[in-house]
């Protein structure tokens, strides 16, 4: 149930009104990440589980986040195929989000993009989060890096590394790529990884002083790595997009 109501739509295809609801979830994360410039180009791509089955959502080939609508997204299988919607499955896109899925239970979403300051931390050598900002209190623990990624790669098998990578973490910070972010609802998912993002800003623009990071107590560290929404709210974060959507991008939910 919604934690403050936004504007309901009227579903633009057939689906239950259930998953035509995700479906208005994962658009307006789409819509939020392009605001934040956290894509590349028409690259970049995001998964839902739908429950009760092993298909799941995802943004089909050629679209930018920004023109993305609750009606684009297709479903798919486990084999790579498109079960409904109109579009193609990106086989990149495929060989990562098919093996999360199945590999973690906790990966009902799962987001893979580029932003910013994660990125450009992601190209540091062997780079890893202090304990400076308060943030690095609750976010720490929830890291996981992915130090062996070189190169360009293909195949089901960088999917399973990319899961096995993982972990029990929800975040995964690739070298030399960008982030992966996973969440039991896409709403956790989503306010990790702005959660992650801003506080890598923070240590990335502190580090340009050329002062050291202070250094936070290790008795202070909140060690949690369960679903991000039972400490933060992380579904009132997602609804107050929806309604600045509602208002200024009504077009996402249809």
């Amino acid at each position: 149930m919604r934690a403050i109501a936004t504007t309901r739509s009227v579903p633009a295809i057939d689906c239950d009104p259930q998953e035509w609801e995700l479906r208005c979830d994962m658009a307006a994360v789409f819509r939020v990440l392009a605001r934040n410039n956290w894509n590349e180009q028409i690259g970049n791509h995001n998964s839902l589980m739908l429950p009760g089955t092993e298909h799941y959502l995802i943004n089909p080939r050629g679209l930018l986040f920004r023109e993305i609508r609750a009606s684009d997204l297709i479903v798919c299988d486990f084999d790579g195929n498109v079960v409904r919607g109109t579009g193609e499955l990106r086989r990149i896109a495929f060989n990562i989000h098919a093996e999360i899925h199945k590999w973690h239970p906790q990966a009902a979403c799962v987001l893979h993009v580029h932003p910013p300051y994660l990125t450009a931390f992601s190209l540091l050598d062997r780079a890893r989060l202090g304990l400076a900002h308060q943030n690095n209190l609750f976010l720490n623990e929830r890291v996981a890096y992915d130090d062996r990624q070189h190169g360009i790669l293909f195949g089901a098998q960088e999917g399973q590394r990319i899961a096995e990578a993982l972990g029990d973490k929800s975040i995964l910070i690739m070298a030399g790529h960008g982030v992966t972010v996973v969440g039991t609802r896409i709403c956790d998912a989503f306010d990790e990884l702005y959660f992650a993002e801003r506080t890598c800003m923070y240590q990335m623009l502190a580090l340009q002083t050329g002062l050291p990071l202070m250094q936070q107590a290790d008795e202070h560290k909140i060690p949690f790595i369960g679903p991000f929404g039972d400490h933060m709210d992380s579904r009132f974060h997602l609804d107050a997009w929806r309604r600045i959507l509602d208002r200024e991008e009504p077009d996402y939910a249809s």
